[in-house]
């Protein structure tokens, strides 16, 4: 059976404990690797590690990183698909998926940051009169911390790593424990790109053990993470009295509102996507679908429509467009706020149940959901349910769909329909989001910030954002 081993100062080794967690391939429910079961003692080694190769990889010059960065960047590429497959097997997304956005993404991930770090320019103020000029100095922190989630593995792995490399720290990662093969297979990765020893250390295991490790050490001066709130809260108590620099893209709970002047077969075709997109496990989902009264009831018939003709299935068939949820906890999650939607009087428009899949048995896999319901603050439409479950209301006026919009505890995106470019402004200045994408979907420039408000995080990842969290700012006043 496949082991999945920690990589510390460029070499691969067992946990101190030598205890394993078995890794289950969603789309049949059977273990297929073994993970070694990372604790405090392999965080300091890693520490360690990176502590070591800080001062000569913070002093190494701005266009060899890059050059080091942009070799990773290809390696990805030239491996697309051994990655993709092994994606797809460790996390239950098509294939179709993992090929065309997870991989992908990854190697835009190394070499957009390949190419930022050498644009990441400092700050110069001439007093003039006074005889004085500021200069600002940008240094890396140190030894940083990033832990990453289990539904886009090594696409948001890497947009963490990336940047932290480029901007010259050395880093402690953590995957998750139920998604840590392509992590696993980026270490060899770097090992060809020439990435010296100890400058990427990657620790396997539980949050509650590995992860909180990275949290608590004391000389750790960052950590970036990306996960459900309650565990960014636990990170926000415990890091915070450290004065540790924290970044965290929490849930969301994405409102998709719709209005009668859109843009009709469009807005219905990409919003099939941005509800059951890699079976609705993207942060930015848009899960609350808002609806003008005057189209309601043909985009109610068309949607479902639309969704009855999703192909549930193998991930590894290639007219699969859902495959498995990530696990049988999560399955039991989903279908658990399915059957709360009914308690709590919503309408099974489409789905609601479990699957069976021929030659798949025990993989989790449900049939993608769409609940009307009538009460928008009702749980179902509040709380993070980060599955292939939708819901659809009917609104008339813009000030009524606001307030429905802005009800819930997060802030994450948000997407609007409309061809009226004054009403587009309105909402998107309105709206308590930290994204807007009017008239599109999951439409990204790497260069832009990315993160939300409210309970969906605090800071931005993304562009020059990202290397700026990675360093400090020292200003330098000089009289002459």
């Amino acid at each position: 059976m496949k082991k999945i081993l920690n990589y510390i100062n460029g070499n691969y080794c067992e946990a101190v404990s030598g205890k394993w967690l078995d890794n289950y391939n969603p789309s049949t429910g059977k273990i297929y690797s073994q993970i070694t079961d990372s604790s405090q003692e392999d965080v300091e080694l890693a520490y360690q590690a990176a502590k070591k190769a800080f001062p000569k990889w913070s002093n190494t010059p701005i266009e060899e990183r890059s050059d080091i960065l942009l070799r990773i960047s290809t390696l990805i590429e030239k491996n697309l698909d051994a990655l993709a497959e092994a994606e797809t097997r460790d996390n239950g997304k098509p294939l179709s998926l993992a090929k065309s956005v997870d991989i992908p993404r990854a190697s835009s991930n190394f070499k957009f940051f390949a190419h930022a770090i050498t644009q990441f320019a400092s700050e110069a103020h001439e007093s003039i009169g006074r005889n004085t000029i500021n200069f600002t100095l940008k240094h890396p922190l140190g030894v940083v911390g990033c832990i990453s989630p289990w539904n886009l593995p090594l696409y948001l792995f890497t947009w963490k790593i990336a940047p932290a490399l480029a901007s010259g720290n050395c880093v402690v990662a953590k995957p998750s424990e139920i998604t840590p093969v392509t992590a696993f297979l980026l270490c060899e990765i770097c090992t060809q790109a020439g990435l010296p020893k100890g400058v990427l250390n990657i620790v396997q295991g539980m949050g509650s053990t590995a992860g909180h490790a990275i949290v608590t050490h004391p000389d750790i001066k960052a950590i970036s993470f990306t996960g459900g709130t309650k565990t960014g809260e636990h990170i926000a108590r415990t890091a915070a009295p450290m004065f540790k620099k924290l970044s965290l893209e929490l849930g969301g709970k994405n409102p998709n509102i719709i209005f009668a002047d859109c843009e009709y077969d469009k807005m219905l075709a990409v919003t099939v996507k941005s509800s059951f997109a890699n079976q609705g496990q993207i942060c930015l989902c848009g899960s609350r679908i808002f609806v003008e009264k005057s189209i309601y009831q043909q985009f109610k018939t068309d949607f479902v429509a639309k969704v009855k003709q999703l192909k549930v299935g193998n991930p590894f068939d290639k007219d699969t467009q859902i495959g498995a949820l990530v696990s049988k906890p999560h399955l039991e999650k989903v279908v658990s706020y399915i059957q709360l939607a009914k308690e709590e009087g919503g309408t099974l428009l489409c789905g609601g149940e479990k699957l069976t899949v021929n030659g798949s048995e025990n993989g989790y896999y449900v049939e993608p959901t769409i609940i009307e319901i009538l009460d928008y603050k009702c749980r179902v439409n509040q709380e993070e349910i980060f599955g292939p479950v939708v819901t659809i209301m009917p609104f008339e006026t813009e000030e009524e769909v606001l307030t429905m919009a802005n009800s819930v505890k997060y802030g994450l995106s948000a997407t609007v329909w409309t061809t009226n470019l004054n009403r587009s402004m309105r909402m998107s200045k309105a709206l308590e989001t930290g994204i807007v994408w009017v008239n599109t979907w999951l439409n990204r420039d790497l260069r832009t910030p990315f993160g939300g408000i409210k309970n969906s995080g605090v800071g931005r990842e993304g562009g020059f954002e990202a290397l700026n969290f990675f360093t400090e700012p020292k200003n330098v006043c000089i009289k002459y």
